[in-house]
């Protein structure tokens, strides 16, 4: 006979139907802790949840304090009004994989890395009137014509007519930007 903290007992018998009743008590049992544990953790992370919302308020706060703190501190000393310093413009040089600003009016090639530069080069004095395909321009630049180098061109001479460099009449076909006038 077996006997259960809660006092209940249990028989064994060699039939077995015995058995299957301690097995459905544990069973059930083990239902009841898994939706015990279930239910703390729900609370616990409810509780963190509160705690982390808590501190964030508790740290604004503090910061409040210390910057009132200062401010009063301050404002108690006579101050000259803050001047701004001029900053030296600094010209960089483009480089390589470096972003292609839109084009607009007054803009020179200038402002582009130089593998841009010879893609627009190449193509004002290659493209006839019916333009260029990225597989000519790579051919015209000394690239092999292997699918990576031609898909490299392509994507570039695609930025540059996406950002008002160069034309794109037809898919796949670029032209020289038209000038105004």
């Amino acid at each position: 006979m077996l006997r259960g903290r809660d006092g209940a007992s249990c028989r064994l018998r060699g039939g077995g139907a015995g058995v299957s009743s301690v097995m459905g008590l544990l069973e059930d049992r083990k239902l009841a802790a898994g939706q015990r544990v279930e239910s703390l953790r729900e609370e616990a992370e409810r509780v963190l949840a509160e705690l982390a919302e808590a501190e964030a308020v508790l740290e604004r706060r503090a910061i409040a304090v210390v910057e009132l703190s200062e401010a009063l501190a301050a404002g108690a000393q006579p101050q000259e009004p803050v001047r701004p310093v001029p900053v030296p413009a600094v010209v960089k040089e483009p480089v390589a994989g470096s972003v292609v600003p839109g084009w607009r009016e007054g803009m020179t090639v200038e402002v582009l890395a130089p593998e841009y530069r010879r893609l627009l080069d190449v193509l004002e004095t290659g493209a006839g009137p019916e333009g260029l395909r990225a597989k000519e321009l790579a051919g015209l630049l000394g690239l092999e014509l292997v699918p990576a180098k031609v898909e490299g061109v392509r994507v570039k001479v695609k930025r540059l007519a996406a950002r008002g460099w160069l034309a794109e009449d037809r898919p796949g076909i670029f032209t020289p930007r038209r000038r105004a006038g």
